[in-house]
């Protein structure tokens, strides 16, 4: 039970902590640019990119290509002189002013992270101090995990990935420390018992 308090604990912070790090402190916009003729390039989407949503990588290739050397080789001199976007593309649109179904999901993302968190704190009677190790451990796991391999792939941008960073780490130390006191104080508790 414990460990699931922590959780809930570690989730509730962690969630706040992440409005307070994109509405406040923009470590969800570096990287982020605002295109300079936004209409033209929305118009051509439709008619570039047909009706399947998804991620689109431009210039594209096939993977099935990739022992074919003359289509590698003719992509790899296209990929040196075009340009090169990662869209996210859903063609029927979305109102990305209304949240109400990404905060559920995301509160949701947090806690179970804190859940896998707090187990691991909580596999042994490690102290607070150890337990912030933990944390903090886990945050630059996450990151190299998730976010270094889109840096070094999908080209996202350096800005992007070092905000991140902040934001999981001061995010995740936030979270443990709530959560390492708790489990602390539930041990403290039970050993005077």
């Amino acid at each position: 039970m414990r460990i699931l308090v922590a959780a809930i604990f570690g989730g509730i912070v962690m969630f706040i902590w992440g409005g307070v790090a994109h509405m406040v402190l923009g470590l969800g916009n570096p990287g982020i640019l605002q295109p300079a003729h936004e209409d033209v390039v929305l118009s051509t989407l439709h008619e570039g990119l047909g009706a399947a949503p998804g991620v689109y990588i431009l210039p594209s290739f096939d993977p099935k290509q990739w022992n074919n050397h003359a289509a590698r080789a003719a992509y790899a001199q296209k990929t040196a002189s075009s340009p090169y976007a990662w869209v996210v593309y859903l063609p029927q649109g979305d109102d990305m002013t209304d949240m109400h179904r990404q905060l559920p999901r995301q509160w949701a993302s947090d806690t179970l992270a804190s859940l896998a968190l707090a187990f691991v704190m909580g596999l042994a009677a490690f102290g607070f101090a150890r337990r912030m190790g933990i944390a903090a451990a886990a945050a630059i796991f996450a990151w190299l995990a998730v976010l270094v391999p889109y840096w070094t792939w999908y080209r996202f941008p350096a800005a992007m990935a070092w905000a991140a960073l902040v934001e999981q780490l001061i995010g995740w130390l936030l979270a443990g420390a709530v959560m390492a006191w708790w489990m602390g104080r539930q041990e403290r508790k039970a050993a005077t018992v």
